[in-house]
């Protein structure tokens, strides 16, 4: 698993040239309700042992949660699944907020 600071995730979502990464966001779903990035794909947490066949090995997935503690244990666990290139949104939803967009809401 590879760390990915919210700059650059946003770099490369803006970058048409590089093949988008599957937004894998697993927090709550009252969460997303508060606040997410577009595209993404909810998974909460809990569940991720009972449907992580909805996704596919090979993708290039970003792990996304509030503040990057949950997705970094999920991508863990992701890894142990055979899942072979994977990245932990570092600080989350909530830096995304701090370095890339002011008006993301917060929470």
């Amino acid at each position: 698993m590879q760390q990915i600071r919210p700059q650059q995730l946003a770099d490369w979502l803006a970058d048409t040239t590089r093949p988008a990464p599957v937004l894998l966001d697993v927090r709550q779903p009252w969460e997303l309700e508060r606040c997410c990035l577009p595209g993404v794909q909810n998974i909460p947490m809990h569940l991720i042992p009972l449907r992580c066949n909805e996704l596919n090995k090979d993708d290039t997935i970003v792990v996304i949660c509030h503040h990057g503690v949950r997705s970094m244990q999920v991508a863990n666990f992701l890894e142990n699944q055979g899942f072979t290139s994977l990245h932990n949104l570092t600080g989350g939803v909530a830096a995304w907020a701090g370095e890339v967009d002011p008006n993301f809401p917060r929470y």
